[in-house]
């Protein structure tokens, strides 16, 4: 929990991109910060990057311990909406916070000064296709798959006893020409969240979903193979793969989406004297009043609650 920092004052930025990359292709959802604009003193500049992930972990660098925690629960915010989100960090007269659809101002008293704005946007994975098999229709569909916008994977026979599927929004089609149709579609179906379709023909589709039921699957997971792919049947292999795709998409269309983000038990508190965002977890500085714990960002703060409690002892709402 809490921030990690990427080692290198100069090979920062190239480390988030390479996180990127590397999430971008085993579909792990996460945020990327950028600082986009500085009023000195800050510790943060224009362009400094960090990734964010779904479990609250920062990487990279976006400033100290003021801008941290704030960065930290917006970015699990664009994560669960799916949408950017624009920080503004400012100094102030007395402590305030406002937000708007995409937008929080936060005033802070911080004794640190400067300002800085954050851009947080959120990345998630592309929706993942499973395509079963290597006949032409099978390597087609792949290719046009990733041109269409989709993290493809090809599945051998020799994967399925460990095909291993990450949550999220996957489709698959199984197009092993009755090589090994019902293996494929066992493996398949035992994953209640995916989009199954094979590509056969009715006859053959009849004798697979008879040979389902033989296996021990229940009519409700048989009942979610639809065959044939693509819904009419193509002429050449190509032709099939492109009908099959088609299906694909427009099922995604009406599907609607399927959460890749599972909400992280991630708490975040205000500190009641500056404004800023504090995280219990890695927090050193704290005080309790009447059985309540209160955290603070730094001694000062805690110092100045402890001095004159009443004084700090207001709502302040994000």
């Amino acid at each position: 929990m809490g921030r990690v920092a990427i080692q290198g004052s100069y090979g920062i930025a190239d480390d988030v991109l390479e996180l990127l990359r590397e999430f971008a292709a085993n579909g792990t959802p996460c945020a990327l910060a950028t600082v986009v604009r500085c009023e000195a003193p800050t510790s943060a500049r224009p362009g400094d990057k960090a990734v964010i992930t779904a479990d609250g972990r920062l990487r990279g660098w976006i400033g100290g311990s003021c801008s941290e925690p704030v960065v930290r629960r917006e970015a699990l915010r664009a994560l669960a909406e799916g949408t950017p989100q624009l920080i503004h960090i400012v100094g102030g007269d007395e402590v305030k916070q406002s937000r708007k659809r995409g937008e929080l101002m936060i005033a802070t008293t911080c004794p640190s000064g400067g300002s800085l704005d954050i851009f947080i946007e959120p990345r998630l994975p592309k929706p993942l296709l499973l395509v079963f098999g290597d006949s032409p229709a099978a390597v087609t569909l792949a290719r046009l798959a990733d041109l269409a916008g989709f993290r493809t994977r090809t599945v051998g026979q020799a994967e399925l006893e460990s095909l291993e599927i990450p949550p999220g929004e996957g489709y698959a089609v199984v197009a092993t020409m009755g090589h090994y149709d019902e293996e494929a579609l066992e493996a398949a179906l035992s994953h209640p969240d995916l989009d199954v379709s094979l590509i056969a023909s009715t006859r053959r589709a009849t004798a697979v979903r008879k040979a389902l039921h033989e296996r021990g699957l229940g009519q409700a997971t048989v009942s979610r193979l639809r065959s044939p792919a693509g819904g009419i049947r193509g002429v050449s292999q190509e032709e099939i793969a492109v009908l099959a795709l088609a299906e694909v998409i427009a099922n995604r269309r009406t599907r609607g989406p399927v959460s890749a983000v599972e909400q992280p038990a991630v708490m975040f508190v205000t500190d009641q004297v500056c404004g800023m965002t504090v995280d219990p977890l890695t927090a050193a500085h704290k005080a309790v009043r009447d059985g309540r714990t209160y955290w603070f960002c730094s001694a000062g703060c805690q110092a100045a609650f402890e001095q004159e409690p009443e004084r700090y002892l207001r709502t302040i709402e994000a």
